[in-house]
Parts: structure tokens; C-alpha cells; sequence
């Protein structure tokens, strides 16, 4: 199962997280955003991130040139499109990055059909990102049978292994339900998390 966990503010957070065994951070850089980073930010994070730890960027409607800016000065290995961007957009980015990851509601409407993306991932949020509030895990269907699902939103140490269980997904993302406070993560809850998560 793998295990990405998202809006990481601080260095120490960082390390900690990979000692928990987590696959994946993201580094929010969306301007809205009560996890949002800067570049000095998120070279001091990266730079205690061990090798083999995939780094996100989570980006919501930017310029793609903000975007590519950002992935290339930081050297991030992967970009999560979490806004309305088109198709053409992903592909723009999948240049520069090994891995793309597209969010969607699980029960649309999208823009574009989602095998129009490309992308390597495909993350089902909760229509309200961030908020903490799971959705109806019966509205994926069987997405995750045709995607390689990332399943993220409202999830926590408790109710992480019923979603799997329900869902089926590649993967699982978490924040808000890791933190003590909005971008501090409590190592406690991602170890829980992450033991949950993998049994």
C-alpha cells in the first residue's frame, strides 16, 4: 500500500514521516492554501528527505510556467494537479516529472474524460480538499478496478484501513488527518497511520 502524506511544513516533519515508513511527501504550492510553502521552505524539507521518497508538488489552476518553474528548481519527481486543469496541461507537465497525479471527485462532473489526462495517478479527493470530511467511499464504483487510485480525503488512523477495504485503492493520501494543527504533523498519528494503512 502506498502511502502518501501530504501539506509538509517543516523539516522535522519531513524526516519523521519517512521513518515512518510514509512513500511520499507533498509540498503544497497552492496560494489559497493553509499549507502553502515557499521555495526556501521546501529546499530546507527536501533536504532531509531520504533518497527514494517520492517529493510532490501540489499545484490547483497555476500558470504552467509557475508550475515547471517550481518542479525544476526544486527537482520534484512528481506533480499532483489538483484544480481544473485541462489535459494539455498535464501533458505539459508530465515532461518534467516522472509522475503525474491528477485529482478528481469520484463521482465527476469532469472536464474531460479521466483517461484524457494520462495520468500516472489518479487521486479521488473529497469535493472540499483539505477539510478533513471523508465522502461516500460507495461513490468510487470501481474505479480503482480501471486506475491506479489514490484515495485521499477525510482520512485518518482510525477509519484508514475500513476505507481500503471498501475502496480497493493503489494508494492512500492524508493531512489534515496526521496534524496536531494545520501543517504540523503529529508523529504519533502517521505512524498509526501508516501501520493502518499497510495491515
Amino acid at each position: 500500500m502506498f502511502v502518501k502524506i501530504c501539506g509538509v511544513t517543516r523539516p522535522a516533519d519531513a524526516g519523521a514521516l519517512a521513518a515512518a515508513g510514509a512513500d511520499a511527501i507533498g509540498l503544497n504550492f497552492v496560494p489559497t492554501s493553509r499549507r502553502r510553502i515557499d521555495l526556501d521552505t521546501a529546499r530546507s524539507i527536501l533536504a532531509v528527505v531520504p533518497e527514494g521518497v517520492m517529493s510532490v508538488g501540489v499545484f490547483r489552476d497555476q500558470p504552467v510556467d509557475e508550475m515547471l518553474h517550481i518542479i525544476r528548481m526544486l527537482g520534484l519527481s512528481a506533480a499532483q494537479l489538483h484544480g481544473d486543469e485541462s489535459p494539455e496541461i498535464a501533458a505539459a507537465v508530465a515532461r518534467h516529472v516522472t509522475t503525474v497525479i491528477k485529482v478528481v471527485a469520484p463521482t465527476g462532473p469532469w472536464a474531460h474524460p479521466i483517461e484524457e489526462y494520462g495520468a500516472d495517478i489518479i487521486m479521488l479527493d473529497a469535493p472540499t480538499p483539505g477539510g478533513g470530511v471523508p465522502f461516500d467511499w460507495d461513490d468510487c464504483g470501481d474505479l480503482a478496478s480501471r486506475h491506479r487510485v489514490l484515495l485521499a480525503g477525510g482520512l485518518t488512523p482510525d477509519n484508514v484501513g475500513e476505507a481500503i477495504r471498501r475502496v480497493g485503492p493503489w494508494g492512500v493520501d492524508v493531512a489534515s488527518g496526521v496534524e496536531s494543527s494545520p501543517g504540523i504533523k503529529d508523529p504519533d498519528a502517521v505512524t498509526r497511520f501508516v501501520t493502518a494503512a499497510r495491515s
